[in-house]
């Protein structure tokens, strides 16, 4: 699919512009996904060497969360992070808007094994994930378990949650990297 097309399908929605990610809130869309290149601002994170970085797990106000995530990010062991935190606060601040709520929870994981290695729907209203380096998160339709998709690093995912939907349209899950020497740097934002 080319990055300027927009394909409306039974269950997800997929765009070239940041503004896709709003239509979660629509009864069909299970899924949405902002198809971009990772930002450079990002590739600063994702290109440092992992050893000596912390994780980050953190609950925060939607309101001054740059200047928060500026030190989280420093405080994790990462250089030069204000141009990352601007855009992970962006991020933030985009998905609070949609999903109406004043704090999130912001995570941001060096992944070593297969978690979440079976495909699930999480017990959130809705979670935004964006792979900064490695394999990206897959996901399929829940009706087929034959077609699994993988998100690019730098493509901003919003997937709806079992708080929101009994009946998940999309399932998601990490891509299998055990065993192989692999990792991947995830961003996770969900409402609170």
């Amino acid at each position: 699919m080319s990055t300027s097309a927009r394909t409306r399908c039974i269950a997800t929605e997929v765009g070239d512009w940041s503004d896709v990610l709003s239509l979660i809130v629509e009864p069909d869309v299970h899924l949405a996904i902002w198809e971009r290149k990772l930002p450079a601002s990002l590739s600063a994170l994702a290109n440092q060497s992992q050893s000596g970085i912390d994780d980050i797990d953190e609950q925060l106000d939607v309101a001054g969360l740059d200047l928060a995530l500026t030190l989280i990010l420093e405080d994790a062991g990462y250089r030069d992070a204000g141009d990352a935190a601007r855009e992970i606060a962006a991020l933030g601040t985009r998905f609070a808007s949609v999903t109406a709520c004043e704090r999130v929870r912001v995570r941001l994981e060096v992944i070593e094994t297969d978690a979440c290695r079976r495909f699930h729907s999480d017990y959130v209203t809705a979670r935004l994930l964006l792979t900064l380096a490695g394999a990206g998160t897959q996901w399929r339709r829940a009706e087929d378990d034959s077609a699994i998709n993988s998100l690019q690093p730098g493509e901003v995912a919003v997937f709806k949650g079992r708080v929101w939907t009994d009946e998940p349209a999309i399932l998601h899950r990490s891509p299998p990297i055990a065993g192989t020497g692999a990792d991947r740097l995830l961003l996770a934002i969900d409402p609170l």
